[in-house]
């Protein structure tokens, strides 16, 4: 049931010689161990950055945009003089990512806790984002079900949302305007989580690509191997 991950690596990588020779000195522990630090690490540092005011906004990566279907008459409702609403919604959505991905911070943990062997062994071994994929499969359910309520408390205060959800909700049932898109509150939550990943996804190359830059030795030890 415990069969060395290392082992498994050093196969996989066994083309370069001194990463194998390198990894065959990790125990199981360790290699384990290193990578749950790297992925506390990691999604908590994701969710700092984004959780604080101008984390979505500030930031042009992540940053969400009107939904398309409002994008197509975004010009004429500027010309109409509804210029300060669009860019109260952009503003308020962005908030209401902001506000809700402390949420996160609890479940990215727990995951990491509840990482099988198995899960372990294809992080290791898989892509620059793995890790995030695997968060993306263990997490994103239930953060959609957290996420929903605060940002519909925050938007609902916006008139341009309350109008936009009438008119796409008629829109979505004849099939013009796709289901994630419904409502702002859906369309938020899921950009929000979107951003959330790609930070993840970020923060989990940087591991990869540069391991003495982690904070941890023992991280720096496992994928300082794997490099």
């Amino acid at each position: 049931m415990m069969r060395n991950i290392v082992g498994l690596i050093a196969a996989l990588v066994i083309g370069a010689g001194a990463h194998a020779a390198t990894l065959a000195e990790l125990s199981n522990t360790d290699a384990a161990g290193g990578l749950k630090q790297a992925l506390n690490e990691g999604s908590i540092a994701a969710v700092a950055k984004l959780g604080v005011e101008n984390g979505f906004f500030g930031n042009p990566k992540v940053k969400i945009p009107l939904p398309p279907s409002i994008q197509r008459v975004e010009g004429a409702l500027r010309a109409i003089g509804m210029r300060r609403q669009a860019d109260e919604l952009v503003l308020t959505m962005n908030r209401a990512a902001e506000a809700a991905v402390p949420e996160a911070k609890q479940l990215l943990v727990e995951a990491v806790k509840k990482m099988s062997v198995q899960d372990a062994k294809g992080i290791l071994t898989g892509g620059d984002t793995a890790a995030t994929e695997y968060f993306k499969r263990t997490t994103q359910g239930e953060l959609t079900k957290r996420f929903l309520p605060i940002v519909k408390k925050t938007t609902d205060r916006v008139g341009l949302a309350q109008q936009y959800n009438s008119l796409a909700g008629q829109g979505a049932a004849i099939g013009l305007i796709k289901e994630d898109q419904a409502t702002i509150e859906g369309y938020v939550t899921t950009k929000a989580l979107d951003g959330l990943y790609y930070m993840i996804a970020e923060q989990e190359k940087a591991f990869r690509q540069n391991p003495l830059g982690a904070s941890s030795d023992l991280v720096k030890k496992v994928f300082g191997a794997i490099r």
